[in-house]
């Protein structure tokens, strides 16, 4: 089995993530996976004296990613009643 970020393969007794979208990454690769598939949304800023957060830009999520959309049409699916 391989990572599904980088290819390599999966070395037995390592640490491997196992993603609720179904994909097996190294622990190196996790931070890489979440960010190219699920694509959250963040605000880029900096952190005052005082402790507060200060945005500079934000980015919600404007597209949904692949695993989320895939999510969606399956829901849709399960509702909708079958016409026969």
């Amino acid at each position: 089995m391989n990572c599904t970020v980088c290819g390599n393969p999966l070395i037995y007794d390592r640490a491997v993530f196992h993603c609720s979208c179904g994909a097996f990454v190294h622990a190196y690769c996790w931070d890489e996976h979440v960010l190219q598939a699920h694509r959250p949304s963040f605000e880029i800023g900096s952190v005052n004296l005082d402790g507060e957060f200060e945005v500079r830009e934000s980015r919600k999520e404007e597209h949904l990613s692949r695993v989320q959309v895939a999510a969606e049409q399956s829901s849709e699916e399960q509702k909708a009643p079958l016409l026969e």
